[in-house]
């Protein structure tokens, strides 16, 4: 039986608004929903049968637990295996050759990028290759995004170099050791927190905190490829101002060719970036940028031989050979970065992920996606790969050049192969500051000057949450700037907990729909009567709160209505109630 429900003045509306077309009042629709009364017979009246299916169903997995009984044979595939969703439904004419082209766009792209990156994380060219070769391949097969381009960042980059300089030399071999562990340990907290199901946690980290931690980092990583512009080393460090200190002291032993190089192709690298973004034309530039550096730097070393840039070297040619991470006595000492890294994966790559799944027309479990990217880090260190993530950048040109699924990672994959396979000798030639013009390029888009002032006009809050954020990791290090960052998110939760917002009601003229005065001026109160919305659970933190408002507008009403007794003994029963709320709930069988 089907009962219809609608406010009472439903009518009065309809009818006012078609017969007086000039009256001031405006028409506020009324949407009558139908109600549909639940069926008791599912529910036992009592017996043990009946206990265990009422906990069942006010259980927290019997959602779970009824999409597992209705998962069929191909269900399961799919969800252990999530390339097999756009494997069987793959339209071959469509999808074939744009993924093609973006594959091989981004493999392009990512080439130049992955020996940059390495370099950044203090690690020989080549195992930037190995990162974008392995887990590329995992990652199409476990990865449920079809958009995203994992392989080495940034930010992942400059985590790994903090936290290994402190522990080994960056020319040791216990520095190398220590990289491919740490994408061990990665990948087995991300598969843990996917299969968990706790990608939920990173919620309490808000937007503003992520915005200012990746500008500060994105300053702080710009800075540390300085020596290869200036031609001097530079102390490594995670703060700005032992780094700006190092640039100053050593700046009698300025060589000007590599900064002149480093410029120019800096330079062109930013024009052809621009251009890609603002003509749709001109969009194969943006990923054709990283390559032009290479060319360009290389041809001039080729040429001139100048003895004062510094090259890349030799890189050994070949695939990655299997073996398994050493130097596990020094795992305790990586957790906290393993911690971190982890979070930035799941912001970084979860992401962008369900954004691009949102303009491809998809879902996207963003555990499932955590445990692809877990599956891909755990594979790659067993091919001396170091931590690997989702990128901004080149899941942007994959996206943007047309990609569908997943075949375009592999092409990608392919073709870094390839460069492993036969490529590797041109790269000798590639000068060092070529390759710290395009990390330097790649992280200019990261400082989110923009969200600053946004937030500045829109929220004074979460303005002063970015600026924490942002101060505390450029003077303090990424590790403090995160922990101060999530740990002023939080305070701000809680307070906003403790004290929600609580508004007086009124009557809307005409109607019985009551709403918050400071907002709606016309709405009627009364005498004597306050009427309040408490905007938030009552809880036990916030008890007292509310109790200090209500008595705040039991002495604001009007003093000249007297209550009779009565009235103030259920006033006050009411505040008691609320006292014991938590109490109530907590004791309720």
């Amino acid at each position: 039986m089907e009962i219809s429900y609608a406010s009472p003045s439903a009518g009065d509306l309809t009818y006012s608004s078609s017969t007086s077309s000039g009256s001031s009042m405006p028409y506020r629709p009324v949407k009558i929903i139908p109600l549909q009364h639940p069926d008791t017979t599912s529910y036992g009246s009592s017996g043990g049968g009946s206990s265990s299916s009422s906990f069942w169903s006010n259980s927290l997995f019997s959602g779970w637990w009824s999409k597992i009984r209705g998962m069929t044979i191909i269900d399961w595939i799919g969800m252990v295996f999530p390339c097999f969703c756009w494997i069987r439904t793959y339209r071959w004419r469509e999808y074939l050759q744009v993924d093609l082209m973006a594959g091989t766009t981004v493999g392009i792209m990512l080439v130049p990028q992955a020996m940059s990156y390495a370099k950044l994380a203090g690690l020989e060219p080549i195992y930037g290759l190995y990162s974008g070769f392995v887990p590329i391949f995992i990652y199409a097969i476990f990865g449920s995004s079809r958009q995203l381009a994992i392989g080495p960042v940034a930010l992942v980059s400059l985590l790994v170099s903090n936290v290994l300089s402190g522990i080994a030399d960056s020319s040791d071999a216990l520095y190398t050791e220590l990289a491919i562990l740490l994408a061990l340990m990665v990948g087995i907290l991300e598969c843990i927190m996917g299969l968990l199901r706790l990608g939920w946690l990173i919620r309490f980290i808000s937007h503003s905190v992520i915005s200012g931690f990746t500008t500060a980092s994105a300053i702080v990583i710009a800075l540390s490829q300085a020596k290869y512009f200036l031609g001097y080393d530079i102390e490594r460090s995670s703060e700005i101002v032992p780094i700006i200190k190092s640039i100053i002291s050593g700046a009698d032993e300025f060589s000007w060719p590599p900064f002149v190089m480093g410029s120019i192709i800096l330079i062109i690298l930013q024009t052809m970036k621009h251009l890609g973004k603002s003509r749709k034309h001109l969009r194969f530039l943006r990923a054709m940028g990283p390559l032009t550096a290479v060319v360009l730097g290389t041809t001039f070393v080729k040429i001139y031989h100048p003895s004062s840039i510094t090259l890349v070297g030799d890189i050994p040619q070949g695939l990655p050979s299997f073996s398994i991470p050493k130097s596990f006595k020094y795992a305790k000492s990586l957790i906290p970065t393993t911690i971190l890294i982890t979070g930035v994966a799941i912001l970084e790559s979860v992401g962008i992920a369900k954004a691009l799944a949102a303009k491809n027309g998809y879902e996207l479990d963003s555990n499932q996606e955590l445990f692809g990217l877990g599956v891909a880090n755990i594979f790659g260190s067993f091919f001396s790969a170091y931590p690997t993530t989702g990128s901004f950048s080149r899941s942007a040109v994959n996206h943007e050049s047309g990609a569908k699924t997943g075949l375009s990672g592999i092409v990608t994959g392919i073709i870094m192969g390839c460069a492993l396979l036969f490529l590797t000798p041109l790269f000798e030639y590639i000068p060092q500051c070529a390759l710290a013009a395009i990390v330097i390029s790649a992280v200019i888009s990261l400082v989110d000057y923009e969200e600053a002032i946004f937030l500045w006009r829109v929220d004074k809050k979460d303005f002063l949450l970015w600026t924490i954020t942002s101060t505390t990791t450029l003077f303090l290090g990424i590790e403090i700037g995160v922990l101060v960052g999530v740990g002023v998110s939080l305070a701000f939760v809680i307070h906003e907990s403790a004290n929600p917002h609580i508004a007086v009601l009124g009557r809307l003229p005409g109607t019985t729909v009551y709403r918050n005065i400071q907002q709606y001026p016309e709405a009627y109160t009364y005498n004597g009567i306050v009427i309040v919305r408490i905007d938030a659970p009552i809880y036990f933190a916030n008890i007292s709160y509310i109790k200090d408002r209500l008595r705040e507008y039991e002495v604001v009403v009007d003093k000249s209505t007297r209550r009779g007794p009565e009235v103030e003994r259920i006033y006050f029963v009411i505040l008691e109630m609320l006292s014991h709320t938590s109490t109530l709930v907590l004791s309720k069988p």
